[in-house]
């Protein structure tokens, strides 16, 4: 399994417990997970921030970024317990017993075909919604999902028009995909055998 946007390790849990029943699974948990002194304010009140992977600096909110509020609320508390978002992720894994199975990796979708090489049978996408960034994601992904293999999109057909786009032209448009099934805001997709 391959999860492209983890942040404090919600669903990699999910997908991690999900594993353990299956057997002979691992998921791969690929983030830019920030540090608290990654995030800057923007002049218009919103929040973005900004990782330096060994001299990559890699920006994340940027296209759409994260306004106060929600930053306040749900952004701001888990700084106050750690100093990086890979420290809650971590401790998420560690208290569901699956960091055996689990595996974060700081990183974007480069990552993928570059260092992390494995076939997968999931690809779980909830990373950057802009639209290029998806197609990234779509673009770098493909080539390690198995025949028959499944495509997860995180927040589908709901509020991020990047998202839906990248979906209608990279899945929809490309008939390589022969099932597909919207859960609440998951759109599941099967490549075809």
């Amino acid at each position: 399994v391959l999860e492209v946007g983890s942040w404090c390790g919600r669903s990699a849990v999910v997908l991690g417990l999900a594993a353990t029943k299956i057997g002979d699974t691992k998921v791969d948990c690929v983030d830019l997970f920030p540090s608290k002194s990654d995030w800057y304010e923007n002049e218009d009140g919103s929040y973005s921030f900004r990782v330096d992977l060994n001299g990559d600096i890699k920006d994340g909110y940027h296209v759409q970024t994260v306004w106060k509020e929600p930053f306040e609320r749900d952004i701001a508390p888990i700084y106050e317990k750690y100093e990086s978002v890979l420290d809650a992720f971590n401790e998420a894994i560690e208290n569901a017993g699956v960091s055996g199975i689990v595996s974060p990796f700081k990183s974007d979708s480069t990552i993928i075909g570059a260092t992390l090489k494995s076939k997968y049978k999931l690809v779980f996408l909830d990373g950057d919604h802009s639209y290029d960034a998806v197609v990234q994601d779509i673009e770098r992904a493909e080539p390690l999902l198995v025949s028959g293999g499944w495509i997860c999109f995180d927040d589908a057909h709901s509020y991020y028009e990047g998202v839906d786009r990248a979906i209608h032209d990279k899945i929809v448009s490309s008939g390589k995909y022969d099932i597909y099934q919207q859960l609440t805001r998951k759109l599941f997709v099967a490549r075809k055998k």
